[in-house]
């Protein structure tokens, strides 16, 4: 794999973020810790037992809730000596729309770093390009009537100078091209990262390699289709062309999505709190997947999973300002 390293403990394949303050390496699979309130407890086992099977790299945002109990968990891990230092772990969150303006970026991720009990971030990415006001934090939908134009250069110039030092790494969350060309026209350093929804029924290929070409590494959310969730389903689990293949290789549905994200040079945040599920998640490097296999992939139907109208208001759904999904 193209700028690509091996976890000498774990055999867990890493990429390099190339604008990224001491390059450092993302492990390509990691848990994503985005969970529903009533789990918020059971997250600080969950990520124990992830970090005893190999997990390294752990994926969080302020708007998810969960950064304080996954701190709590790696102050955890690192008293048990499942980690011997810090230094091992990689380390995502996000800045939600509310603080996505220039004298915000600080102080929200200084907050993020204090919930999370550590004093830096591998990686800090604006949740949505999307900013609104200044008001107490809830979970998405944004309120149409809290929405605010984003000021892409002044949000980026205050990423852009990695953040004084908290964070090694800084990049994007669902940008599409425009708005990621519309970043690159000022930025000193160019985003690392852009996470998006991506999987075999979602396979954003134009965007893809609008991003490689740019040296920016896909980091794809939902990648077995966020079933549990309010805009997930069971539908990449139950594809049948997905379970032809798996059938042939002996693998999982899940092992064949992941594994189809990693051969397309991206990397990946899955959501499982199932030991023997994470177990089976990171079973995906000592196999490939072989030309029939992306025949019958090129095949499958292509459909996104969060809906255009995701973004709605108790007047109803409505499209956000510039369109959300523009190319």
């Amino acid at each position: 794999m193209e700028n690509s390293t091996q976890s000498t403990l774990f055999n867990i394949s890493e990429l390099k973020l190339s604008s990224s303050s001491g390059h450092p390496s993302m492990p390509v699979i990691g848990l994503g810790c985005s969970v529903e309130k009533s789990d918020i407890d059971a997250l600080k086992l969950v990520v124990l037992e992830a970090i005893e099977l190999g997990y390294r790299h752990f994926d969080t945002a302020a708007i998810y809730g969960t950064e304080k109990a996954l701190g709590e968990a790696i102050a955890e891990a690192l008293r048990l000596g499942l980690v011997s230092s810090r230094e091992q772990l990689f380390i995502t969150s996000k800045l939600w729309c509310q603080d996505a303006h220039r004298d915000h970026v600080i102080p929200a991720l200084k907050k993020s770093l204090s919930a999370l009990q550590i004093e830096y971030l591998d990686l800090y990415l604006i949740h949505w390009p999307i900013s609104s006001k200044p008001v107490e934090m809830g979970f998405a939908p944004v309120p149409k009537e809290d929405l605010l134009p984003m000021d892409y250069k002044g949000l980026w110039e205050a990423m852009d100078s990695q953040t004084l030092g908290l964070t090694k790494s800084i990049g994007l969350s669902n940008f599409s091209c425009k708005k990621i060309e519309t970043i690159l026209t000022f930025a000193i350093i160019p985003p690392s990262i852009n996470q998006i929804e991506m999987h075999p029924l979602w396979q954003q290929k134009k965007l893809r390699e609008f991003c490689k070409a740019k040296g920016i590494i896909v980091n794809a959310y939902s990648p077995l289709g966020a079933l549990g969730r309010m805009w997930g389903s069971n539908q990449v689990l139950e594809n049948e062309m997905l379970k032809q293949i798996a059938k042939a290789h002996g693998k999982t549905v899940a092992q064949v999505s992941l594994r189809w994200i990693v051969e397309q040079g991206a990397t990946a945040v899955v959501r499982s709190f199932n030991k023997e599920r994470m177990k089976q998640n990171m079973g995906i490097f000592d196999w490939e997947l072989v030309d029939d296999d992306y025949k019958k992939i090129n095949q499958i139907p292509q459909r996104r999973l969060i809906p255009s109208d995701f973004w709605v208001s108790p007047q109803g759904p409505f499209q956000a300002p510039e369109e959300l999904w523009d190319d």
